[in-house]
């Protein structure tokens, strides 16, 4: 009867690190994360569509450039990660696939992003300009980068082994990201109808009511939340695909295996 305590007792104290495993810590803190999230993106909902006032100039419509800053703030940091977790994952004392994971989770979020960047400037710009889309100079560059980063996810699903998808990939992320300078720029590149940054940029003389900085500066808290929630989610799912696709290729190898030692023994049926 001792021993059977005994036992459980070492049962119950080896279940306890696995507790605090780091896996399941990450877990908590991935649902903390989401739950900070959740709290700052309704924040922005109050802030954005009620507390803030409307601007002088453009009205109601100042509303949508809290959604069209925020997410354009986070598709350019989406596709920096992505470059970086590229060059990690080429740099030899760094190579593993999860940099890849990151980088690929990260390019799909950054997809994402720029697509309601896209979608929120064409709103904007039916409002102030009277039409969805001009061949304007930034509008066009910013197209031009989201249908990079769409074929850079097609690169990746080409096909092949992990190792390789991981190196085609980086070199294509690697060169994409040298457009966000030109997207960025593009408007003092050329003469573009699009209005320059007004509070990143010292030049501009431009005052803003204290709660619409506020707003702004919460939409790009809370939408850098989002980013950062939806990779760690994301790139676990990945991780989970790849094991997935490693556990296929090693049934597909030991059923091919089986069938060749079948094939070499006497009398076997074809």
């Amino acid at each position: 009867m001792v021993n059977v305590t005994t036992t459980a007792s070492s049962s119950t104290s080896a279940a306890g690190p696995a507790a605090t495993s780091p896996t399941h810590a990450g877990t908590r803190f991935t649902r903390a994360l989401g739950i900070i999230t959740i709290a700052a993106m309704l924040s922005l909902a109050a802030f954005g569509l009620v507390f803030s006032p409307a601007d002088v100039v453009q009205g109601e419509s100042v509303r949508i450039l809290y959604i069209h800053v925020g997410t354009v703030w986070v598709a350019y940091l989406a596709f920096v990660i992505t470059a970086v977790s590229s060059a990690a994952f080429l740099w030899k004392r760094t190579t593993s696939l999860t940099w890849d994971r990151i980088a690929g989770a990260s390019a799909e979020i950054g997809v994402a992003f720029m697509a309601l960047t896209l979608f929120a400037g064409a709103l904007w710009g039916r409002l102030s300009w009277g039409t969805f889309w001009v061949w304007d100079a930034r509008v066009t560059t910013t197209a031009f980068l989201f249908i990079t980063y769409v074929g850079y996810l097609a690169v990746r699903g080409l096909g092949g082994s992990q190792q390789q998808r991981g190196r085609r990939s980086a070199v294509v992320a690697l060169l994409a990201v040298l457009e966000i300078p030109l997207v960025h720029f593009s408007v003092k590149l050329w003469r573009s109808v699009h209005q320059d940054a007004s509070v990143a940029d010292r030049t501009t003389n431009v005052t803003l009511d204290g709660l619409m900085l506020f707003t702004l500066m919460l939409a790009l808290v809370a939408f850098t939340l989002v980013y950062v929630w939806w990779v760690l989610l994301r790139q676990r799912v990945l991780a989970m695909q790849d094991a997935l696709d490693d556990k296929g290729l090693d049934y597909a190898l030991a059923e091919r295996r089986r069938e060749v030692t079948a094939d070499a023994l006497p009398g076997s049926v074809r």
